[in-house]
């Protein structure tokens, strides 16, 4: 059993929901890379996504650009961020990450090469934005292999059609992303139950909801029906605003906070499994 679905067996059995920050590796400054991680950990993080900084990150809105931006700047790349995970791993072997991501460092780096490195580094999946299911069965065969869940992304547009096509390519978890557009927008809480409940009813794989999330209300009104709660852009904001030194003291606040507000919540009668 991966990491990812023994965390997701752990906190189903207890009734709770999984809390995923998302922090740009490297962001807001490479030396403070381990004390954000820790941080979101001591928070109350079930699962980390990790991004992997890219020149043009199509997915996401301006926050998490500019801090793709700041951590190229600072140099950090693929083999940095995997130095990142080894790094994280010498304190914590429970903890999954997820490098979140885009296609272009992954094939500059090799795909075979990335694999190999990311599973000896402790990465427990992958989502990578342009890597539909249609066009990389083999790397998630080989992604499987290596004890590394291949992640995908669901949207409101998605067809039937696409969504068995996405069921059936993913492991770990299924990303359901709660809107049109790129990140750090604001999502229709109530469709977003409506839609996460049917794709439920369709897959025994957690499905976590991600975009629009930037507080207790919204993370509360989500996790009505998903699995997961995800939060980039806001997690952003925080590391961004205020003195850079107390950044991981920040995050870690505001991660413990969606923490108790996920714990306090109640279910949807009749949604849940």
């Amino acid at each position: 059993m991966t990491r990812l679905a023994a965390t997701f067996e752990r906190l189903a059995a207890a009734g709770r929901k999984a809390l995923i920050p998302y922090v740009t590796a490297g962001y807001p400054r490479p030396e403070l890379a381990l004390p954000v991680l820790r941080a979101l950990v001591e928070g109350g993080a079930d699962v980390i996504e990790l991004g992997v900084p890219f020149s043009d990150p199509m997915a996401d809105g301006p926050v998490i650009q500019r801090s793709n931006e700041q951590a190229i700047a600072f140099g950090i790349g693929l083999r940095e961020v995997l130095g990142i995970v080894r790094a994280f791993r010498r304190s914590d072997a429970e903890t999954p990450i997820v490098l979140m991501g885009y296609a272009n460092p992954i094939e500059r780096f090799g795909v075979q090469r990335f694999l190999v490195e990311a599973a000896e580094a402790g990465v427990d999946g992958v989502l990578v934005v342009d890597y539909p299911p249609e066009e990389c069965e083999s790397f998630a065969e080989a992604a499987r292999a290596r004890g590394i869940d291949p992640v995908f992304l669901l949207a409101p547009t998605s067809t039937d059609a696409r969504i068995e096509r996405v069921l059936g390519a993913a492991s770990g978890y299924v990303y359901y992303v709660s809107m049109k557009g790129t990140t750090g927008g604001t999502l229709d809480a109530d469709a977003v139950v409506a839609r996460v409940a049917a794709i439920r009813a369709r897959t025994s794989l957690p499905v976590g909801v991600g975009f629009g999330i930037r507080d207790g209300a919204t993370a509360r009104a989500v996790a009505r029906a998903a699995d997961a709660v995800i939060i980039g852009t806001r997690t952003i904001e925080v590391l961004r605003d205020g003195p850079v030194e107390q950044a991981p003291q920040r995050v870690r606040d505001f991660v413990a906070s969606i923490r108790a507000a996920l714990d306090a919540s109640e279910p949807l009668p009749g949604i849940l499994r």
